[in-house]
């Protein structure tokens, strides 16, 4: 009985169609994301998986087909790792695709390590790549408006930091390799991803695209698989117990995707699709202005 309310969350009760509408989602190979894109292809969305391995997003491609019934389902290569692979599948969704309505920004990792690029892997994957991507295709959902960006933060937020020292010498957001820094590392991402919103919102003050993060609850997934045995040992008893299913998992970012009359809330922060509040370091205007423009320099947009 206490693990049925520990795990059970709010449903998306939005009945909105989207017919005609163009929706990428990232990391949608696997986990909340592609359940998050079964989701939308069964509302009539035209859904572009964007995902870093061919062979396990070709899989997908199918399952998403199989299990909407819909063939408006494309699969694109996405490494945010690599800027350069950014840069391309910007290049190639624009000249391809005439829409884009919502744009999720779904992948995560949890790995310490550095991306091609050098960057900290955790800053790299969870925010810059997203951060260039998002700006890539800004002018598109502008075109489309009104649109979305949805942004998959976590409650981790809540202990991250930004030491911006160690992002302009390291160009990462630590250099820690134990169990505790490398949690530290990926809550700081995690953080950066609700700057980038708060910041987002700003920006787009007089045009019909608003952005949300949220939290999606723990999710039993394939977020940590790449995460030492070690870990995965300790979490395992865990994620059986406190944590949520996909689908149950996938309903807050449906909530931003699609909920009607939320776009007063532009910038803001859910859980269990419910708006909440944040702390301070999560909305200061300085922060989030000085990490966009650290971003710019480190994505190559600046």
């Amino acid at each position: 009985m206490f693990r049925h309310v520990v795990v059970k969350g709010r449903r998306c009760t939005s009945q909105t169609k989207l017919h005609g509408k163009t929706v990428i989602v990232t990391g949608s190979n696997t986990g909340i994301g592609k359940t998050t894109a079964i989701d939308l292809a069964k509302r009539g969305a035209r859904v572009i998986l964007a995902c870093r391995s061919k062979q396990r997003g070709e899989a997908a491609l199918e399952e998403v087909k199989k299990e909407s019934g819909s063939n408006q389902v494309v699969f694109m290569p996405l490494d945010l790792g690599s800027l350069k692979s950014v840069r391309s599948f910007a290049e190639t969704f624009l000249k391809s695709e005439p829409r884009l309505d919502i744009l999720i920004n779904n992948a995560g990792i949890f790995l310490q390590g550095r991306t091609e690029d050098g960057l900290g892997m955790m800053f790299g994957v969870n925010h810059i790549g997203h951060f260039l991507l998002t700006n890539l295709l800004l002018d598109r959902l502008k075109e489309c408006e009104p649109s979305r960006v949805v942004i998959l933060s976590s409650m981790a937020q809540h202990f991250g930091k930004i030491d911006f020292d160690c992002l302009n010498t390291h160009k990462a957001l630590g250099l820690g390799t134990s169990v505790m820094d490398v949690f530290q590392i990926y809550s700081d991402s995690k953080l950066c991803n609700v700057l980038f919103t708060h910041e987002l919102a700003k920006r787009l003050q007089g045009t019909k695209v608003t952005c949300y993060c949220l939290h999606p609850g723990a999710i039993n997934t394939e977020l940590a698989r790449n995460t030492a045995s070690i870990m995965q040992i300790l979490l395992k008893p865990v994620t059986a117990f406190f944590f949520k299913d996909t689908v149950q998992g996938a309903q807050t970012t449906l909530h931003c995707a699609v909920e009607e009359g939320i776009e007063p809330l532009n910038g803001r922060y859910f859980s269990n699709c419910t708006v909440r509040e944040v702390y301070a370091k999560a909305k200061d205007d300085a922060a989030a202005k000085k990490l966009w423009e650290l971003s710019e320099r480190l994505s190559g947009l600046a």
